[in-house]
């Protein structure tokens, strides 16, 4: 087994007793305290997360809308400098290659921001489908990426870092300066809580990490956190709930799918042989990835691709894939290890209350 490439913060993680786990092929921090804390900390107050392992793509020059246009699900026609938005990569078939979000930096001035288990890929996958001679470049290695989540979190930003950032809206971004380096702050988010999101070159990212866990508004959070977090949401996570086998339209993004463009995969991406669906489950007791999820009469229909115990709602949660014809139902059974588990459909977000989308006022 290959040794897990380190992000600019693994050493800074292992020094301050964060358990450590091999991710998409990174070193990275599971949890520092308890999975559970860090899950509250996040909701309540602020969390921040080394996301590192993330990849970065930039592609500018003449025409590179048009281009770009023609192989991601992106509407770029309509994406102005300033802001930023999410879609898909996708293959001939309209299964996901990736989801990724697309950042405009300027008139035919992309960065391109994806998942760290498929930054090869990617990137191997764009390129072909630009023109020859494109200026797109890997910028992963250089680039640090560190989330700042949870409802104080545009406090803790004003208060530590340069930039006047309330104004600053849902899926927009601004630039401002660290130490001398040039820094992209955005808001978006994998947490439903108010969050940012903060691009700068590596070297700086121990020095901007450390400036922020400083606030006593602040504790970091591992991925452990920010599975059970994300999966309250209904957020997909690649792997698990997007893959090459299905469309966007059957992972519930297919009113994403607005682009005017001849995009690879579009003629498929609106398929629908199966639909992915929230489940709540009653009591502690979670499913696993790939459970069998059966109809009410114990007929298989689907099954499990994430599920976990929601801190935030008392009970376990779970993303299934079901056939389309089974998806309406309201009753389904989980065949988990040893117990048949009874599920409800539920519509998401299984967790409401986040702050996402609070207005920010100064």
């Amino acid at each position: 087994m290959e040794k897990p490439t380190p992000t600019p913060l693994t050493d800074w993680n292992r020094e301050h007793g964060a358990k450590m786990v091999p991710f998409a092929g990174f070193d990275m921090p599971v949890q520092y305290t308890s999975i559970l804390a860090e899950h509250e900390q996040t909701r309540n107050k602020a969390a921040v997360f080394d996301i590192c392992h993330m990849g970065e793509f930039t592609l500018s020059g003449d025409g590179a809308a048009q281009a770009l246009g023609k192989a991601v699900t992106h509407d770029l026609a309509t994406l102005a400098p300033g802001k930023c938005r999410y879609g898909f990569l996708l293959n001939e078939e309209g299964g996901v290659i990736d989801d990724l979000i697309i950042y405009c930096l300027g008139v035919d001035d992309y960065m391109l921001v994806v998942n760290g288990s498929r930054i090869v890929v990617d990137f191997e996958t764009i390129k072909a489908r630009l023109p020859a001679g494109s200026n797109f470049r890997n910028v992963s290695a250089e680039t640090a990426k560190i989330d700042l989540q949870g409802p104080l979190a545009f406090e803790v930003l004003r208060d530590r870092l340069p930039g006047d950032f309330s104004g600053l809206k849902y899926f927009n971004f601004v630039w401002t300066d660290f130490q001398g380096a040039k820094m992209m702050v955005s808001r978006t988010g994998y947490t439903g809580e108010l969050g940012y999101e903060l691009f700068l070159p590596a070297g700086q990212a121990v020095a901007l990490w450390e400036a922020i866990t400083a606030d006593p508004r602040v504790a970091p959070a591992g991925l452990g956190a920010r599975d059970t977090i994300r999966l309250e949401m209904g957020y997909p996570l690649y792997g698990q709930d997007l893959d090459e086998e299905h469309t966007p339209a059957e992972a519930g993004y297919g009113w994403l799918l607005t682009s005017p463009a001849d995009y690879v995969g579009k003629g498929k991406a609106a398929g629908l042989r199966q639909k992915l669906i929230g489940l709540e489950i009653p009591g502690r007791r979670s499913a696993r990835h790939g459970d069998v999820v059966c109809d009410k009469s114990s007929k298989p229909v689907g099954v499990v691709t994430s599920a976990s115990f929601a801190p935030s709602l008392g009970h376990a949660v779970a993303l299934a894939y079901v056939d389309a014809s089974a998806a309406e139902a309201k009753d389904f059974l989980v065949k988990a290890a040893r117990v048949e588990l009874p599920a409800k459909r539920r519509d998401l977000p299984f967790y409401k209350d986040g702050t996402a989308r609070k207005a920010i006022t100064g």
